[in-house]
């Protein structure tokens, strides 16, 4: 079994933001396989996908982004879940917008989320796929990251989306060294 979370803040106020691309990157996940959410054995939203003899679990945690590893190491523990079967996907102001980069472990680079899924995973060695929603220096780290996406920004943030998408399926696949391998390259236009 293998549980890929995105990360991202719940309600209708914080859809569409910058910190919520881990959630929409799995909503559609989950519609491209006609998947649906459910109440999880956390507080978190959950969808079950079967690819093969595997099952994946698709979580948006409900704690709120600064406390996403408390859905996460829960529902890791309820199901016995691996550390090397659990992929974060996330947003990143340190990436130009659209930009995708995985990582098998790392710091968490000032992002609250990561921060609290290391504290409850008890290790900062966890598979991630950060995607960039650049940095606006003009404005408040926090106003920026709760801002949506202007109409210019959105076709590249979209395309960013169907990307991870891809990239989480080739996670399942085939590892994360193929995620790497594909995705961590600089795109060119």
């Amino acid at each position: 079994m293998k549980l890929v979370a995105g990360l991202g803040n719940p309600g209708p106020r914080y859809q569409g933001t910058r910190h919520n691309v881990g959630f929409e990157v799995l909503d559609r996940l989950a519609e491209r396989h006609g998947l649906a959410f459910e109440a999880a054995p956390a507080e978190a939203l959950m969808a079950r996908w079967r690819t093969g003899s595997d099952v994946v679990l698709l979580v948006k945690p409900l704690t709120y982004m600064n406390l996403s590893g408390e859905a996460i190491g829960a529902l890791c523990r309820y199901f016995r879940i691996e550390i090397d079967d659990v992929l974060i996907v996330c947003d990143d102001v340190n990436l130009p917008l659209g930009r995708l980069r995985a990582r098998a472990s790392g710091s968490d680079g000032g992002h609250n989320g990561l921060k609290s899924v290391a504290r409850h995973l008890g290790t900062t060695a966890y598979a991630r796929l950060r995607i960039g929603v650049g940095r606006d220096d003009r404005r408040d780290l926090a106003d920026h990251v709760l801002a949506r996406f202007t109409p210019e920004e959105r076709a590249g943030i979209d395309d960013a989306i169907s990307r991870s998408v891809d990239a989480v399926e080739l996670w399942v696949d085939q590892g994360l060294a193929a995620v790497m391998n594909t995705y961590n390259r600089v795109e060119t236009p």
